[in-house]
């Protein structure tokens, strides 16, 4: 991330103290939204829905390595010290498991009802710059093609997005390398940077668009000052520093293209239990099977979608066996389309650098640094 980007202009920043946020939390829900946001639950931060800035994870950070994530307690009362848990802001527009339909036998006729077609709106409080890149990418694959998936566009339509800068990167974050973070540029209503002094403690604040301003104007603010700024912009550049990982993307697509047969596939093979973990921690995966059922009478049926995954070998089942039968085929074809493949499908990289798959891999796989061991095995 170029440093210039990390730099904050003092005309248009405002500023809202800690002890305001909650009018920001009033502001919205007076819109009638629902606000997700991180609370601290099972061990882990995770994303749900907060109806007080009370129930925000104040004073909590994360550990990350491959393989590993703890919880820890800051030396500060920060709210949103931490990097992203296990789960992603997708399941709410993706859900994890989706009525499509239902039907009831009623006499001679079979009557067939519809999933809710108005879900709440939604606000996001407290999402990241890399998540933002997520959610854009998710907007490709279910928008941007020539068809539109009906059921995330409802979900999707008229969201808010609060998002906050990334002060305090984990040590499987890569980000910076991407260009998707650890600053916000673009895709928010209200773009927040936390910074906890000694004796005072607030945020800086920018605006997206006419709404946020909206919603801005009903909470108590004042213009930032060029310390105020020149603190954000000093976190930003301190987060760029301490990133965990780096992935060079210079030439990967063709050299993935180039690397089918590489032997590092059969060698992560050895590490890799095709377990779905880093698909279903994934903020971009996207893959799905549809599962029906029926009660016991035979009267109810049920049509669900639900998330799959590349690792599992049914998925790649066709008439007359599966297409991918070996754990070095499926690993393959993850990271391949994640880098390369979705490029060409969708005109962007499929991995935002959040790092959530080093972390919750229990092999502590490393896609940086797989990737960059095909690039060093080219030929």
């Amino acid at each position: 991330m170029a440093e210039s980007s990390a730099v904050f202009e003092a005309a248009g920043v405002s500023v809202v103290e800690r002890q305001d946020l909650q009018k920001l939390l009033d502001a919205l829900m007076r819109r009638g939204y629902a606000i997700l946001g991180p609370i601290r639950r099972d061990h882990a931060i995770l994303y749900d829905e907060l109806k007080s800035a009370e129930e925000l994870p104040e004073g909590w950070t994360a550990e990350h390595k491959a393989g590993s994530y703890r919880l820890k307690k800051r030396k500060d009362k920060a709210l949103f010290g931490f990097v992203a848990g296990p789960n992603s802001w997708k399941q709410f527009f993706h859900p994890p498991r989706l009525l499509l339909f239902s039907g009831e036998r009623k006499g001679g006729e079979f009557e067939i009802s519809p999933p809710d077609a108005n879900p709440p709106r939604l606000a996001l409080l407290g999402i990241r710059p890399c998540e933002i890149q997520a959610l854009k990418v998710q907007d490709k694959v279910f928008l941007g093609g020539p068809s539109t998936d009906t059921h995330y566009a409802l979900r999707r339509k008229g969201t808010f997005v609060v998002a906050v800068n990334c002060s305090e990167p984990g040590g499987t974050c890569f980000c910076a390398s991407l260009g998707t973070g650890p600053r916000a540029a673009g895709g928010f209503d209200l773009a927040l940077t936390e910074i906890v002094e000694k004796k005072r403690h607030f945020f800086t604040v920018e605006t997206g668009s006419e709404i946020g301003a909206e919603v801005l104007g009903e909470v108590p603010h004042s213009p930032a000052s060029r310390e105020d700024t020149e603190a954000a912009s000093a976190a930003m550049k301190v987060a760029c520093q301490r990133m965990g990982r780096a992935l060079d993307t210079e030439g990967l697509k063709e050299i993935l293209y180039g690397n089918l047969e590489s032997p590092v596939w059969e060698e992560v093979s050895t590490r890799c239990l095709c377990c779905t973990n880093c698909t279903l921690v994934c903020p971009t995966c996207f893959c799905t099977t549809v599962e029906d059922v029926t009660d016991l009478s035979g009267r109810h049926a049920e049509r669900h979608r639900r998330w799959d995954s590349c690792f599992t070998l049914d998925f790649s089942y066709i008439y007359g066996g599966h297409v991918r039968r070996t754990g070095a085929s499926r690993y393959r074809q993850w990271l391949t389309h994640k880098l390369g493949t979705w490029q060409d499908q969708f005109g962007t990289l499929g991995c935002v650098g959040c790092g959530r798959c080093i972390t919750w891999c229990p092999a502590g796989i490393d896609i940086t640094e797989e990737a960059q061991r095909v690039r060093e095995n080219h030929r």
